[in-house]
């Protein structure tokens, strides 16, 4: 079994901003397998589906960005799940908007969220799927920022496509393995 659990903040305000790029990645992966039904459980919304015979459970954190550590440490409880099959994705400022990229471990970079997760779990050794979102155009705050949505239709289209991108790098890394899976990130950033 896989948790995958995508980064961002609950309600309509925040719906499609740069900072919940975890949240439209999971949804989108939401759609690829089949996972149709939320429910509340841990501090999250979760979905079911399977990738392979692999059982996955998605999950959105409904306790705010800073905060996301709780709820996704209940779940690897409730879960049984250890680090190896935990995948976060989340948004990235030093990645260009589009951009995905693959890690296992790390730091956090001044993410709060990853921080929380960090801090929670005890450990830094799980994957991330990094969807970049680009620093802050000249005269914008950074929290601003991070909480507006795309303005442009070429753009928003650009990260519907990383979010497609994200759920096809999480199958191959679920698959393949993380090798395989920045390779095919790669790929697509070409």
């Amino acid at each position: 079994m896989y948790l995958i659990v995508g980064l961002g903040n609950p309600g309509e305000e925040y719906a499609h901003t740069r900072h919940n790029a975890g949240f439209d990645a999971v949804d989108a992966i939401a759609g690829e397998v089949g996972a149709r039904y939320w429910k509340t459980e841990c501090g999250s919304l979760t979905a079911k589906g399977a990738y392979r015979d692999v059982d996955l459970v998605l999950a959105k954190p409904q306790s705010y960005m800073n905060t996301s550590g709780g709820p996704v440490k209940q779940l690897v409880n409730a879960y049984g799940v250890d680090a190896e099959h935990l995948i976060v994705i989340h948004d990235e400022l030093d990645i260009d908007p589009g951009t995905v990229r693959v890690k296992f471990g790390g730091g956090h970079a001044g993410h709060n969220g990853l921080r929380s997760i960090c801090d929670k779990l005890g450990t830094r050794d799980w994957s991330r799927v990094r969807v970049g979102i680009g620093r802050p155009e000249p005269g914008w705050d950074m929290k601003d920022w991070v909480l507006a949505t795309y303005r442009t239709p070429e753009l928003r289209k650009v990260m519907f496509d990383a979010y497609m991108n994200a759920a096809d790098a999480i199958a191959t890394l679920i698959g393949e393995g993380v090798d395989a899976a920045r390779q095919f990130v790669a790929k697509c950033n070409s």
